[in-house]
């Protein structure tokens, strides 16, 4: 309460202010009238509508804005080869500016305005197509809403509209509208661009005559983008933030640590990490940690299981990569899915090549340490994917002589001709699964183990992760150096030597030992704790000495390896804890392989309980949701590897040849 001196003391200014008030007000209205100086024009040198002069260009440019069934107008480039006349149309739909992707440098040639990004340039370019490149709904210069990887309309999808039906409406509006075509459309893209293609064949239009999704994202949950067998990406929460916080990626993720290993133990959980970066309020992110199980979220929106329940009525090529650190799963998944339906046996495709994501429209003669002895991915622009393109969109080509797989060997380093993927033990072939048993003495070997301790045990501490690759740790991304795109083919030789990883390593081979399909895990182990995670990797070891590359001597090449997060041993859909100190079995698949372990290598195969900081750390102890595990949770575990008796561990490998 203000004092009565106080109270007198402001009564007796209150003339006064009033009196000062009036003086300010009087002021301000002369102001207003005072005559303001006249100034001279001076005209903008920026004329009000510039029209850039291109006769001497080699294409003619339209940017267009495209009317889908709701209204909504979706921003579209075409560019077309001046002089085209009955050309056909290959379509890429984006989420990465449709502007800047076809605008990569300005030139008066359409090859470089397109290089360094687009989806094999050399062939699109050489062959006369006319080039079309969208964003997608709520992207860059398109209206509407965005969603992640939108799904069709149904129970996740309420509205009319989708990315089937806006590739449908952007198709019908192109072979009305760009009389430069033959009116025959082709689908193309790789990664989200490659999740385009697959949709597009989803009640497609008529005009579409041939769709190629090259490292499409699939299943978020069960091995692409997301999560693998449960276990979550972390380290792919900066794609989630830039690219789902604006329209145009405007807000970039940030980091105050150089090694990415301690970015990401600074905080608890990837849900405490989320939270300090504020994307709570993601749309996406939301979703994520409210599903963290294979639920109908995830599921009813897997494009396998998609495609599935579609009539096959576009020829589609799928082009798969053999160490795709990012989607190596998706594309495997929907060949399964569709093959079936191919009567025919000319619908489907399936190539397979020895690349990083993506690394097939890029020069592939290496990738890492590992050469091949030739551009394997100009093989495939040239041999496979050019008079493939050609035969459904240039009129009156040839019939393209495609394999119905085309397979690289890596090992043997050549390529392959199959008519079915994988080479599955039918009454008369000569694969079969064969399993490589983990033995005592930290032996592997195609015997049964027979005597010898019961199992191997490691401490795991999450305090203390296994890091996924040597640290520093680099953000994921493929500029400045960045060496995220081969992580897949690293030396693991980093995880062999520490105590909290179990080897297992066969004896020198003495006759080639060929893989053509998915090795299946099988592994019986304990843990201490009530929840765990399980990472199982495949490994060709060199020779102690390669003559003909000396850095190659006793490299740990991973064939093939994953991770598979315990407590959904009974089911993706159903998490439980795990009881303690019990032997479980645990069975799940590792990516395709096509590989030769040669005479003169070892196979081995490591097992550890955390993969960082590319997965989050399992706390080791069961809580509902792991986004928002609590410090407390977070405990050390005694890990033990059976291996006797009908508790063996295996691996079952395709082999080729008995």
């Amino acid at each position: 309460m203000k004092s009565s001196r106080t109270a007198v003391a402001l009564r007796s200014a209150k003339p006064a202010l009033l009196a000062l008030l009036l003086s300010l007000s009087s002021a301000a209205l002369a102001t207003d009238d005072t005559p303001k100086p006249q100034y001279p024009d001076y005209p903008s040198e920026t004329p009000a509508n510039f029209k850039p002069v291109a006769d001497s260009f080699d294409y003619i440019e339209r940017d267009v804005k495209i009317p889908m069934r709701d209204g909504v107008k979706l921003n579209t480039v075409i560019l077309i080869p001046k002089g085209a006349h009955r050309a056909g149309i290959v379509m890429t739909r984006t989420p990465y500016d449709a502007k800047e992707l076809t605008h990569h440098v300005m030139s008066g040639h359409l090859g470089p305005m397109l290089q360094g990004y687009d989806n094999a340039t050399d062939v699109i370019v050489e062959d006369g197509y006319i080039r079309v490149i969208q964003d997608i709904r709520g992207k860059y210069g398109s209206e509407g809403d965005y969603v992640m990887n939108r799904p069709v309309h149904g129970s996740l999808n309420p509205t009319p509209v989708d990315d089937a039906t806006d590739t449908y409406d952007t198709i019908d509006w192109l072979v009305k509208n760009v009389p430069e075509s033959n009116g025959k459309v082709g689908t193309i893209g790789i990664s989200y661009d490659g999740f385009e293609p697959l949709m597009s064949l989803v009640n497609p239009h008529p005009a579409l005559k041939v769709s190629v999704p090259m490292n499409p994202m699939v299943d978020g949950w069960m091995g692409d983008d997301w999560f693998h067998h449960g276990a979550f990406r972390q380290q792919n929460m900066s794609y989630i933030y830039e690219q789902t916080a604006s329209r145009d990626n405007t807000y970039k993720w940030w980091s105050s640590f150089h090694d990415e290993y301690d970015l990401f133990m600074h905080y608890v959980s990837a849900g405490d990490m989320g939270h300090a970066y504020g994307m709570e309020q993601l749309g996406f992110w939301n979703k994520v940690i409210a599903h963290p199980a294979y639920d109908s979220f995830w599921s009813d929106q897997a494009m396998d299981k998609v495609l599935g329940a579609q009539p096959l009525k576009v020829p589609t090529m799928l082009v798969h990569s053999l160490w795709d650190q990012e989607d190596i799963y998706g594309d495997i998944a929907v060949y399964r899915a569709i093959k079936p339906k191919d009567k025919s046996g000319n619908m489907v495709k399936l190539v397979m090549g020895p690349w990083h994501h993506g690394q097939e429209i890029d020069e592939g003669s290496s990738l890492g340490a590992i050469r091949f002895g030739s551009d394997t991915a100009k093989y495939f622009r040239e041999h496979i994917l050019r008079p493939y393109l050609a035969q459904y969109l240039k009129d009156g080509a040839p019939k393209a002589d495609i394999a119905p797989v085309t397979a690289y060997q890596t090992g043997s380093n050549r390529w392959e001709r199959l008519e079915h993927w994988p080479l599955a033990c039918e009454e008369d072939c000569s694969t079969k699964s064969r399993p490589l048993y983990l033995q005592a003495d930290h032996k592997l070997g195609f015997s049964a183990p027979t005597s010898g301790d019961a199992y191997d045990e490691y401490i795991s501490d999450p305090a203390h992760p296994v890091s996924f690759r040597a640290r520093p740790i680099q953000p994921i991304g493929y500029d400045n150096g960045l060496t995220w795109p081969q992580w897949l083919v690293d030396d693991q030789r980093e995880a062999s030597g520490r105590t909290d990883v179990v080897t297992y390593v066969s004896d020198v081979l003495t006759q080639p030992l060929t893989i053509s399909g998915s090795p299946v895990v099988h592994l019986t182990a304990s843990t201490s704790g009530t929840d765990s995670d399980w990472v199982v990797k495949l490994i060709d070891v060199y020779p102690d000495q390669v003559a003909e590359q000396p850095e190659m001597g006793g490299y740990q090449l991973a064939v093939a390896m994953d991770i598979f997060r315990g407590r959904y041993r009974e089911g993706y859909d159903n998490p439980k804890a795990l009881a303690a100190n019990q032997p479980l079995a645990y069975r799940f698949d590792l990516p395709t392989a096509n590989h030769v372990f040669l005479p003169g290598h070892r196979v081995m195969v490591q097992v550890q309980s955390s993969w960082f900081p590319l997965y989050d750390r399992n706390p080791q102890t069961f809580v509902p949701n792991i986004f928002f595990a609590k410090p407390a949770d977070y405990q050390k575990a005694t890990q033990r590897v059976y291996h006797s008796g009908d508790q063996a561990s295996y691996i079952a490998l395709p082999v080729i040849g008995g």
